[in-house]
């Protein structure tokens, strides 16, 4: 990008400065910031926040951008590194701390776990008799949020960045889908570039320019106490902390110090929504720190539980009382991610949304790299903006699922938990048919989504003795059924049905429909009709950004399985470029089509037998080869069968239109039942796609990995002369040696199930972390995936920490099943069951 394009940020909070400082250092001065408040003290979130930097995080990304934040911090002096403690008062509580304690580790952060005994010695103010231990991060500390802020203004203002402080956005104007200035009142500002880093007046700012901003303010108790006797003499500074922050997650509490007082943080009490236009009209010469609009008056009544539990975890505060409390309001969405990128519907919209102080630094980096170089260092998966389906946008759902996320922000929750409210937003055409075959549900994208069918347990009885899984243990059993282990044996015998509607798919159709899908990925788009090609999409570096599945089913229309609204996001300005010239190719239309289709897989080696019962049309290996389609019909349902399979299978993904799903699960399962079929669901289909060795996007790969590392590089078209999206990089990339590799690791004892995300030990070293993770039903051991250093080779060990237990793993060779693709092709020697030792 041009350094002379004008950028615009609205919000001078902690993420439009360092947004602002990001962009100065790479290379852009032409930069306005609007605050609406005054500079010194802008009234949003970050003149409240506490400043705990917590670095522990399910995601791996969120923890990247924590550290960097975290680093940026201490590089400026605005960082107190007083450690961080969580404790534990409960055994649930404990062994999610062991959890973790993995994520810390897994990202090379130092983290300890300590004894009750340890955890006092960090904190003597604890309960002794409550305490069962604790998590300790030493590089945990404090942000001085408002003292880097005002270092930042200074800084960029003398690399010549302008501030207009106590000045309101009032709209934002656009022209051809693009953004063109904003206006301040009556005066117009241009602007090739604005960047809503608003909080929680975000979603003003996206209704000025006519985008979803999917966020909930809400209001977060924060109090701090009366001088507290043991802290007397303790710190220097008035506001000085030496004592660890601390998360008390059982009680929904976290403390610091502030001098000879204690600030407590609650999300123990009820949500309380805070529309932004009914929050107080502060004018801006009245602000002070307890006079702002993100400030709220504190109702004590709320606080009293809080308190209460307080005192008993912390004795010393009996004498104390509550000297000053507010509510405090913050921004959440509903799956607890910010919300970062480029709007898709308006080209130069930028937003950075819901970011805590924690991931302040880290976030804006990422959206000023996305600025200037088109891409974000750190994978932006768990936070673009363009993750959410359209159900997931609705105001109603935005609200009851951000405030269910208020309420369980410290729960100790099941990577599998599903929502309780909320549910069959989204079902396929066959839900009546899994309901009646007893379905059980777990929740992803809105969709309703079979993991396993009770009515499959009269089938345990029959199931070999050697396909039958190990008990497991308590936790990787939530969530589980050892009817997971029929399914997917019946799927290797003989044949089984899966709903395969919740994918992504959308029509690609028009004369520049081929140019466009051969230009932004790595395969051959143009090949014959009705071709099927796996394929990879890449950024500008050689990142994998999605894997796609593309099916040329006329000479101008293409349907393609991808993973989510980032891909349709994707095309969808791709599309708009080719369209108005600015990219060569021709016009080109992007439609989803997932809501008005659907698909089953139906695979086995008896899933032809089923087929010829039901069609004229030819099926045989000759007529519908591997990684072909073709339309066809079965028992006179108009379909596009696809010869694939992600569970390594004879068999294919066979769609048609929603109306016509329900006949043709029907027909299917009918002209089945002498084969044995079965409907088989989500967890059968994870441990047969780990068997076969295939990647999953969002785990398995994202941007952070190229196809090299990710064992990919088969995707690459290898004659593909024209460019693509990524081969330049690509390139460079090959010239150098990989130094990691995505390993497939075979647990050897088959008893223990990791779940994904545990770091993976070479001794003390940590060198990796688990990907993706399923027990094998087939090979009859746990399987777990890792990026390792290259220099690991098949038959080496590893060890995978899982709740503090090591867990002895081998490097193999994958995939683990059926490495010759005899199943797959239907090749006559393959044989009908093949079970695989290890």
């Amino acid at each position: 990008m041009s350094n002379e394009q004008h950028i615009v940020i609205i919000g001078a909070g902690i993420v439009g400065a360092n947004l602002a400082d990001e962009l100065v250092a790479r290379g852009h001065n032409n930069i306005t910031v609007i605050e609406q408040g005054p500079l010194a003290l802008p009234g949003g979130s970050t003149s409240h926040a506490p400043g705990l930097v917590f670095q522990a995080n399910p995601s791996q990304s969120m923890m990247k951008f924590a550290t960097y934040t975290r680093d940026k911090l201490e590089a400026m002096g605005c960082f107190n590194p007083v450690g961080g403690l969580e404790i534990a008062v409960t055994e649930t509580r404990l062994r999610d701390l062991r959890r973790r304690h993995g994520y810390v580790k897994s990202t090379g952060v130092e983290a300890h776990l300590l004894s009750a005994e340890e955890c006092l010695e960090k904190y003597p103010l604890l309960n002794a008799d409550k305490v069962l231990g604790g998590l300790y991060v030493p590089t945990d500390g404090l942000a001085l949020a408002t003292k880097q802020v005002a270092a930042l203004i200074q800084s960029t203002q003398a690399a010549g960045v302008a501030y207009r402080e106590q000045t309101e956005v009032t709209g934002i104007e656009q022209e051809d889908g693009k953004v063109t200035g904003v206006w301040l009142g009556e005066e117009f500002l241009a602007a090739d570039i604005v960047v809503s880093c608003a909080g929680f007046w975000g979603m003003n700012v996206g209704e000025m320019v006519g985008v979803d901003i999917p966020l909930l303010p809400l209001a977060h108790q924060y109090a701090k106490t009366t001088k507290v006797a043991s802290l007397e003499g303790r710190n220097e500074l008035p506001n000085g902390a030496t004592l660890p922050i601390l998360r008390y997650q059982d009680q929904d509490l976290y403390y610091r110090e502030h001098g000879d007082r204690i600030g407590i943080g609650s999300y123990a009490h009820k949500p309380m929504p805070s529309p932004v236009h009914k929050l107080p009209k502060i004018a801006a010469a009245d602000y002070t720190e307890e006079n702002m609009p993100s400030s709220l008056e504190f109702t004590v009544e709320d606080f009293l539980p809080a308190w209460e539990a307080s005192q008993e975890i912390l004795p010393d505060l009996a004498d104390a009382e509550i000297e000053h409390g507010f509510n405090g309001i913050f921004s959440f969405t509903s799956d607890g991610g910010s919300l970062v990128g480029q709007s898709p519907k308006v080209r130069g919209f930028y937003m950075a949304e819901a970011v805590w102080v924690t991931h302040s630094g880290g976030i804006a980096r990422a959206v000023a790299e996305l600025i200037t170089e088109g891409r974000s260092s750190i994978d932006l998966g768990d936070s673009d903006v363009n993750r959410f389906e359209d159900v997931q946008l609705a105001p109603s759902f935005v609200d009851e699922t951000s405030a269910q996320n208020f309420v369980e922000i410290y729960d100790v929750r099941h990577p599998l938990e599903p929502r309780l409210a909320l549910r069959d937003l989204r079902v396929s055409p066959f839900h009546a048919r899994q309901r009646e075959q007893q379905a059980f549900f777990l929740e992803g994208g809105g969709w309703e989504r079979p993991y396993w069918y009770e009515s499959n347990a009269k089938y345990l009885k029959d199931l070999p003795e050697d396909w039958k899984e190990p008990l497991r243990d308590t936790w990787s059993a939530k969530f589980h059924s050892p009817i997971a282990a029929v399914e997917a044996w019946k799927t290797r015998t003989a044949v089984a049905m899966y709903d395969m509607t919740p994918l992504k798919r959308f029509e690609i159709s028009g004369p520049g429909a081929a140019a466009m899908l051969h230009r932004l990925s790595t395969g051959n788009a143009k090949k014959s009709i009705g071709s099927v090609t796996y394929t990879l999409l890449l950024d500008e570096a050689g990142g994998i950004r999605s894997d796609i599945t593309i099916a040329r089913l006329e000479e101008n229309t293409f349907q393609v399985g991808a993973n989510g609204n980032i891909d349709l996001a994707y095309f969808t300005v791709e599309a708009e470029a080719q369209n108005s010239g600015k990219v060569p190719g021709g016009w080109v239309h992007v439609r989803d089509i997932t809501g008005g289709t659907c698909c089953i897989g139906l695979w086995g080696p008896h899933a032809r037998k089923v087929i010829e019962k039901l069609s004229d049309d030819d099926f045989s290996n000759e007529g519908l080869k591997y990684f072909r389609a073709t339309k066809a019909h079965i028992a006179g349902v108009p379909v596009s069968a696809w010869r694939l399979s992600y569970v390594g299978e004879l068999g294919w993904e066979i769609y048609t239109t929603a109306d016509n799903g329900q006949r043709l699960w029907d027909v299917l399962f009918e002209a089945g039942r002498e084969f044995g079929i079965v409907p088989a669901g989500r967890a059968a289909f994870a441990s047969l796609r780990l068997e076969k060795g295939y990647r999953s996007w969002g785990s398995d790969m994202n941007t952070e990995y190229n196809p090299y590392e990710a064992g990919l590089d088969f995707a690459i078209a290898k004659k593909k002369e024209e460019d693509f999206v990524g081969k330049a990089a690509l390139a460079e990339i090959a010239k150098q040696p990989v130094t990691k590799k995505l390993r497939c690791l075979v647990l050897d004892s088959p008893n223990q199930v990791v779940l994904g995300k545990e770091p993976v030990y070479a001794g003390e070293d940590v060198v990796g972390y688990v990907t993706s993770a399923a027990f094998g039903f087939t090979v009859g051991r746990p399987i777990a995936y890792s990026y390792l250093p290259a220099s690991y080779e098949f038959g080496d060990k590893v060890e995978i920490d899982y709740f503090g237990q090591r867990l002895s793993a081998t490097v193999t060779q994958d995939p683990l099943y059926d490495p010759q693709m005899k199943r797959l092709r239907d090749i006559q020697d393959a044989p009908v069951a093949e079970k695989v030792s290890v």
